[in-house]
């Protein structure tokens, strides 16, 4: 087995990519997309990984895109979604695949944890200045829940379809 296959190994590079990305923001992205490279380094095969990749990546940046746009979240940047962000889709994919994918071998898990955990993580981003929220709160949160209790087993199983395709 690599370590980039290995769970601790995804668990400690997401996790440290995404306080890149939150708290660097613009001014870190060449450092989140070197960590983004040096996962595509470390993966057997690069092509198959941008596949398996790509179809989760596109789907919460499209995601975010129309957040921003009905104005659940405003990233004050001259882009509708800032490339930090981009990028951090992009690892969130990986991760997904990776040493998340325990969680979506349980639909009933992946919905409740994505109606906690991935608002908490929003929250937190909004804490630390990434991100406004110009509904407020409490409308956004309620808005992020309603989404990702279907939307992460929807990412979840897409992932899981497309290691199956590869």
């Amino acid at each position: 087995m690599k370590l980039v296959d290995t769970f601790w190994f995804n668990a400690v590079w997401f996790q440290a990519t995404w306080f890149c990305c939150v708290l660097g923001r613009e001014a870190w992205v060449p450092v989140a997309l070197l960590s983004l490279a040096m996962h595509f380094y470390l993966v057997s095969d690069r092509g198959l990984e941008f596949r398996r990749l790509l179809p989760v990546a596109m789907a919460g940046i499209g995601v975010d895109i129309v957040l921003t746009l009905i104005g659940v979240f405003d990233f004050g940047s001259a882009t509708v979604v800032p490339l930090w962000l981009i990028v951090l889709w992009w690892v969130f994919a990986a991760a997904l695949y990776r040493s998340f994918a325990k969680i979506g071998q349980s639909m009933w898990l992946a919905a409740v944890l994505g109606g906690i955990a991935v608002p908490f993580n929003y929250m937190v981003g909004a804490g630390l200045g990434a991100v406004s929220l110009p509904l407020g709160e409490m409308l956004s949160v309620a808005v992020l829940v309603v989404i990702w209790i279907g939307l992460l087993p929807l990412l979840y199983r897409i992932s899981h379809r497309m290691a199956l395709a590869t």
